[in-house]
């Protein structure tokens, strides 16, 4: 069978861990929610209960939280063949404490929980799936952690831009020292600086 090009992003990135049947990849497609998000505009945001979990096809977004100053801090961001939403806003139905902003024009894959929980049901091998990815994520975000303990601001700086190269140029400097922890000012010595060596 001939899939689209998204699902077949999603298909493939399943692909790593798992494998799956014609049959059971045409069901898991068919629980999909295609999704479009304009730049600047909110997936979901502060208070709200998130109701899916996504895959992104194209673009990218952020997530991120705001102290009580309005100062954005950055989690991650998302592009393409990356997977993003609250965990557990989704598993727990409780408000989130995140904004998830497009920061270009972005296809997203959703899969709702009511069909997350049918997927299990359906095709149990794919727990195995998302097990391993919320391994990873949890393992990112220990990791993550510990360099906001351990290393500089450069070496934060050094380190995202060896670990996500394709997307180092695709995002403003302000949201990069959101991520990174500093200001902008200080962000634009960083890079002016590393950019003389």
């Amino acid at each position: 069978m001939t899939y689209k090009e998204s699902h077949t992003l999603i298909l493939n990135n399943i692909a790593r861990f798992i494998d799956l049947t014609e049959v059971e990849k045409q069901k898991y497609i068919s629980l999909l929610t295609e999704i479009k998000v304009k730049k600047k505009t909110f997936l979901i945001q502060a208070g709200e209960i998130a109701r899916y979990e996504y895959f992104i096809t194209k673009g990218c977004l952020k997530v991120y939280t705001l102290d009580e100053e309005g100062v954005p801090h950055i989690s991650m961001f998302a592009v393409e063949d990356y997977w993003t939403g609250d965990m557990a806003s989704f598993m727990t139905k409780e408000p989130t404490r995140y904004f998830i902003r497009a920061t270009e024009h972005s296809e997203l894959l959703g899969i709702s929980r009511a069909n997350y929980d049918l997927l299990f049901r359906e095709i149990p091998k794919l727990e195995r799936f998302y097990r391993i990815l919320y391994q990873r994520s949890l393992i990112s975000y220990i990791r993550r952690s510990n360099h906001g303990i351990s290393l500089t601001a450069e070496e934060r700086y050094l380190a995202f831009k060896k670990k996500y190269p394709k997307i180092v140029n695709r995002i403003t400097q302000k949201d990069l020292a959101g991520y990174i922890g500093i200001t902008p000012e200080f962000m634009s010595k960083i890079i002016t600086k590393v950019n003389r060596t």
